[in-house]
């Protein structure tokens, strides 16, 4: 089967490689899925569980790419709630090889079916950025309706399911980002929005959560602006930034067989629309995951017609 594989951490997208790997073969519990659209997330060349296994050996290669969509084709021993032929979207363990390939194994528990009516590029945009927006926001900072929250990066993938689901919450959205970003961060429901190149953070007043997808400075200063007892929840790892009367969370997403079905009815009756970017095939892959030009919108990689 073809693959993307990275083999060099530093080159970045600059090393990867479309090469042909056997295919996969399912372990206890696990699926083959035949691959037809896969997202990918940029930040992936800085996650350890690329260049390290769960054992701590340094990986060589891995097969990049974590969210997607396709078709069951095999079931390993023991593998229940999914059939064969059965179209399917979610996300792969994060230290096996991944799903910017033809075919990838993957738990079954990982994975949730697709509904008819949505098509797989679709479906292969919504897992990372969906349920993290879930996750950050329902699980992790106790949204409530009411509340005012700061929605980084507002255009972006992840930043653009926050904004939508914290409005659909009932909270009063702040979207940021740069200023070309402004309209599509109002088009996808922020209520305003604050150019972090030029506006200062501070004047959007003391608010009661903050998702973070940006860190360093900017991550500092949101800290200042959370009134007392709000929350900071980042997915940029560890932080010494701390609101001095609030909590901050750092999180990892997780695979959610029923938060995927959620997110999904969402994006069928129109309350969550994609943000997909950059959609190219398979064999054109190298050159869209190695833009010369900054990407808006999720990238998608699709193997099959």
């Amino acid at each position: 089967m073809k693959a993307i594989i990275a083999t060099d951490h530093t080159a970045e997208a600059a090393g990867l490689t479309l090469a042909e790997l056997p295919e996969p073969e399912p372990a206890i519990n696990d699926v083959v899925v035949e691959v037809h659209a896969s997202g990918f997330v940029p930040a992936e060349w800085e996650w350890p569980s690329t260049w390290v296994d769960r054992a701590g050996h340094d990986r060589t290669s891995a097969v990049i790419g974590h969210e997607f969509a396709g078709v069951v084709s095999g079931l390993g021993y023991g593998t229940t709630g999914l059939s064969l032929g059965q179209r399917v979207f979610g996300i792969t363990d994060w230290h096996r090889d991944g799903t910017l390939a033809e075919y990838t194994a993957v738990e079954s528990r990982n994975l949730a079916p697709l509904p008819g009516d949505m098509d797989f590029v679709a479906g292969a945009s919504l897992p990372i950025s969906g349920l993290t927006a879930w996750q950050g926001l329902l699980q992790h900072g106790h949204l409530r309706s009411g509340q005012t929250v700061i929605a980084h990066g507002a255009a972006g993938a992840v930043g653009s399911a926050v904004t939508q689901l914290a409005r659909e919450f009932g909270a009063y959205v702040i979207g940021t980002g740069r200023a070309t970003d402004r309209q599509a961060a109002l088009d996808f429901g922020a209520n305003e929005f604050l150019d972090l190149g030029s506006d200062d953070l501070k004047d959007v007043g003391q608010v009661d959560l903050v998702f973070d997808v940006i860190g360093g400075d900017v991550q500092a200063q949101s800290a200042d602006v959370i009134r007392a007892g709000g929350t900071l929840v980042t997915i940029v790892g560890p932080t010494e930034h701390r609101p001095e009367n609030g909590r901050t969370i750092d999180f990892v997403v997780e695979s959610d067989r029923a938060q995927l079905a959620e997110i999904a009815q969402r994006a069928r009756d129109g309350r969550l629309r994609t943000n997909i970017g950059t959609v190219s095939t398979l064999d054109d892959a190298l050159a869209a995951l190695n833009p010369t030009q900054r990407h808006k919108g999720k990238t998608i990689i699709t193997m099959r017609s």
